[in-house]
């Protein structure tokens, strides 16, 4: 009896300091949104934080929005659950970096001015190309926004303490979810339509130092639970996981040889492929990683922010090793899908398990998981900022202004519809985010690393190295690449035909893989090569303004 009313006290414990702590981070961050909005006068100042931040910012910020609630939740899940496999996501994410730095990030931030789309439209005809580049932004940041939305949903369960059964306020866990969900959506249109991009970096700074400061506190009690001896730990994740040795080898989830059926090896073989190049051609075409280019005064400052932000990034994924792994020594595999069928609450449960082992009792746990689940809510508040900040500049900036208005706008009309457009998109976002909660985090965000390589990074590349490329070549890449991406993601295990799908219940699958950049990725760069081949427009001079513009920077805003 006495343990039962022990473990009510520190689950109520865990919840107060949890609402607690949450409700000053939101009074911090609102605190800082509404000092950005009175620094925000410009069109500049919304879009790109008025170019004042210096290297190792924009890097804390980049980091900031990009280990996301999928890095943080999603691979230490992930790992948890399928051991080995799930570092694939942390080598992906972090091998990515080098392609947004040697290809995208000096050369876009010399070249364009707010948008991904600036650079695009550069050299071709301004509507066509900017409208498509409008929808492309739009699409990744909505399939990207579903896995912090998602992850805010699995969060606020185990935080609450809600279990199937009990209830808090008056709502049960499942209703709970929804709610969050709606109240992180509220929260980040606030931060956009007030702060603009000035609030949102501040804010992605300080999540940033929270993130990585809770990771390595982590890490270190996982590795002083285990004497700091890896093959311990390594051994007792593969007991505690159900798996045995095979837990520490590949083919737990990707790569899966299935006996007797060569097809269905094949096909898993191929999803392996898939998933990694999604992952490693993604980060460059991602519209809210991009616009973080500009918001520094330079392109030896891009550089160094990029710098900073692999430093930053290097360091969190390597961790994410000693946190999936710890979550499966220490929570086990049974607990964690218990909890959450996706896995995406390994690393609160983790924290509570150590917070229990070195702070003494429930109330340890309690404390520890109340800090974790605070820097979690942290993480996603100020990645789905940043993505609703890139969705929303594009359709002002790219579709009103220049498409609607014919470059005609007003900066303060074009930034009002910005506004707009953040309250709209964030809606829409709330609401598919409710129907894809039986998806892991990470994997959401892999879907979203698909998109972005096959619609926006081959127009992009090309539109930078290839001289005979034209309006229609970058219009068939987008689309072509975006339609596809999107059309067999539609159509695969992903959605229908499988106990996690979207829509478990239905079945209209047909595509095999759950990971389509193996054949939207090549389609994308097909459609551009085929539409600007079929065209007979031509600029070399703009070609050659924008070569020495990408190249030194001359003409840059």
């Amino acid at each position: 009896m006495n343990t039962v009313l022990a473990a009510e006290a520190g689950g109520s414990t865990a919840r107060n300091l949890t609402i607690t702590l949450f409700l000053v981070f939101v009074a911090i961050t609102l605190a800082i949104t509404v000092w950005a909005s009175r620094q925000t006068k410009t069109a500049t100042d919304f879009y790109a934080g008025g170019r004042s931040f210096s290297g190792f910012q924009n890097g804390m910020a980049i980091g900031g929005d990009y280990m996301s609630a999928a890095s943080f939740l999603g691979i230490a899940g992930i790992i948890a659950l399928y051991g080995y496999d799930g570092f694939l996501y942390s080598i992906g994410f972090l091998v990515a970096w080098l392609v947004a730095l040697l290809l995208v990030a000096e050369l876009l931030r010399n070249s364009g001015r707010y948008t991904m789309a600036d650079v695009l439209a550069f050299r071709m005809r301004q509507r066509p190309v900017r409208t498509a580049a409008a929808v492309s932004t739009i699409t990744v940041s909505i399939f990207y926004l579903l896995a912090q939305m998602v992850g805010a949903g699995a969060l606020v369960a185990l935080l609450l303490g809600i279990k199937p059964g009990t209830t808090f306020l008056g709502m049960d866990a499942d209703t709970a979810k929804v709610a969050t969900i709606i109240m992180v959506g509220a929260l980040m249109i606030i931060y956009v339509t007030v702060g603009g991009m000035k609030g949102t970096t501040y804010v992605q700074i300080v999540k940033a130092f929270l993130l990585m400061t809770g990771a390595i506190v982590m890490t270190l009690l996982v590795l002083a639970h285990y004497k700091f001896n890896l093959s311990t730990l390594l051994g007792d994740a593969a007991a505690a996981s159900g798996k045995g040795e095979n837990f520490l080898r590949p083919g737990q989830r990707y790569g899966v040889e299935v006996a007797g059926n060569a097809t269905q090896t094949f096909y898993n073989k191929m999803d392996l492929l898939s998933l990694g190049i999604a992952l490693v051609l993604g980060t460059a075409g991602l519209p809210h990683i991009l616009i973080r280019f500009y918001t520094v005064p330079t392109a030896k400052t891009a550089r160094k922010s990029v710098l900073w932000a692999i430093g930053i990034i290097g360091t969190f994924y390597l961790l994410t090793l000693a946190l999936g792994f710890g979550a499966a020594a220490m929570v086990g595999g049974t607990a964690i899908t218990a909890q959450d069928k996706a896995g995406n609450t390994a690393a609160p449960q983790l924290a509570e398990a150590l917070g229990i082992k070195f702070l003494g009792g429930d109330l340890g746990g309690a404390t520890l998981l109340a800090i974790i689940a605070a820097v979690a809510f942290a993480t996603i508040l100020a990645v789905v900022a940043g993505l609703t900040l890139a969705s929303s500049s594009s359709l002002a900036h790219d579709f009103y202004a220049n498409v609607v208005k014919n470059g005609q706008a007003s900066e303060r009309q074009e930034v009002n519809v910005a506004r707009i457009s953040a309250l709209v998109i964030g809606a829409i976002s709330i609401v598919l985010s409710i129907f894809a909660q039986s998806l892991n985090v990470a994997f959401l965000v892999a879907l979203a690393f698909a998109v972005a390589a096959s619609g926006n990074l081959p127009a992009i590349l090309y539109s930078l190295f290839w001289k005979r490329f034209n309006t229609s070549g970058a219009v068939w890449a987008i689309y072509g690449g975006l339609i596809s991406a999107v059309f067999l993601v539609f159509f695969s295990p992903v959605v229908s035909g499988a106990p996690t799908s979207m829509f478990p219940e239905q079945n209209w699958q047909w595509f095999p893989l759950s990971n389509p950049g193996i054949i939207s990725i090549p389609f994308g760069f097909l459609c551009g090569w085929i539409g600007t081949v079929i065209s007979k427009e031509h600029d070399e001079e703009k070609y050659a303004e924008l070569e020495v513009r990408a190249l030194t920077g001359a003409g840059a805003h």
